[in-house]
């Protein structure tokens, strides 16, 4: 077992600070959101964040479905600090120094690229029962470039460092060179390269970006519904998740030394993987009372990065889904992506 060192968990992504409220029904139809769903903000949306704060009690977090799971994996494995490193772009304004301040709270080592074109992005957060609808305004998010700031040296060396690297499927909208770029670097010296399908409008409308990666995917993470998407529309003809993912798992991949791993979480059905050739296991969440969820915003996020806090640390991938499992159970207890001081996984 190797203990995790300093930089050797790599995240790049969208920051973004979360605006999080419970909602009434009427919100979610007033901007045509669905009660659970992720999309990103179009000019019909413009003023609902405006009026999610004037109308509503928020709460604000540090965000981003990347630096979420960074941020968990760093809270899992707590020493040393600054396992995890974070690559994204933000304004220079309030909210991206509350997002600064925040990454360094979560002990996470983050460089941000910072620019005046784009305020820093936000995601509002509509929570209605134990549903919540996203709606993400990328903004500085959307601002991030391979030759202004992944291709500098000083950062390069920091890519360089890592040894397993994860990105969300929605950064594919902003900088597929920059994916690229890492993925590449990745499987040509046989290091751990992950990835999410993160929301079914990644599969649908970023095919062909998602495919151009696929090939340098070591691990896939996906839930059911994003899945089916994926399935759909890489015309695998079928809507079994099992079957979804195998085929996933047998798509071309360049580092041959490494079977493909695909996870794909139900939320409260179990956890499917794929374990190389046709063989599927599927792991039972921990079990929770309906009334001891708060919010599951996040609850993705979680598993991921308490998937990524064991993987760094070369354990067992059964192990892995474990510690998954457990951060997840824990984020859906509380309001947003936050979690209490230590964890308690064994």
């Amino acid at each position: 077992m190797t203990a995790a060192s300093p930089n050797s968990l790599f995240g790049m992504g969208n920051p973004l600070l979360d605006i999080s409220a419970v909602v009434d029904k009427d919100f979610l139809e007033k901007y045509g959101l669905k009660p659970n769903d992720q999309i990103l903000a179009e000019d019909k949306h413009k003023a609902l964040f405006d009026e999610i704060v004037k109308k509503f009690k928020v709460e604000y977090h540090a965000g981003g479905a990347t630096q979420n799971s960074i941020k968990i994996a760093q809270w899992m494995i707590q020493d040393p600090h600054k396992v995890c490193t974070f690559f994204g772009c933000i304004g220079e304004d309030k909210f991206g120094e509350i997002l600064k301040q925040k990454s360094e709270e979560a002990h996470v080592d983050a460089y941000y690229y910072e620019q005046t074109e784009e305020p820093t992005g936000t995601c509002a957060a509509c929570i209605t029962g134990d549903n919540r609808s996203l709606v993400a305004n990328l903004a500085a998010a959307n601002c991030y470039k391979k030759d202004k700031h992944l291709d500098l040296k000083e950062n390069w060396k920091l890519v360089e460092k890592a040894k397993v690297y994860y990105i969300a499927g929605f950064f594919l909208t902003v900088s597929l060179e920059s994916i690229l770029k890492v993925a590449k670097h990745a499987s040509e010296n046989n290091k751990l390269f992950t990835l999410n399908l993160s929301a079914p409008f990644i599969s649908q409308f970023f095919k062909d970006a998602l495919m151009e990666v696929m090939p340098y995917v070591d691990v896939l993470f996906g839930n059911e519904t994003e899945a089916a998407t994926f399935s759909k529309e890489q015309g695998f003809q079928t809507e079994d998740i099992e079957e979804i993912a195998k085929k996933a798992e047998a798509l071309p991949k360049v580092n041959k030394k490494r079977p493909r791993i695909v996870v794909f979480t139900q939320g409260k059905d179990g956890t499917i993987m794929t374990k190389g050739g046709d063989k599927v296991e599927t792991f039972p969440v921990l079990k929770i009372d309906q009334k001891d969820i708060v919010d599951t915003n996040g609850a993705g996020d979680a598993f991921v990065g308490g998937f990524l806090s064991e993987l760094v640390q070369d354990k067992e991938l059964e192990q892995c889904v474990k510690a998954g499992h457990y951060a997840a159970n824990v984020i859906i207890r509380r309001a947003g992506c936050t979690f209490p001081e230590k964890p308690d996984f064994h």
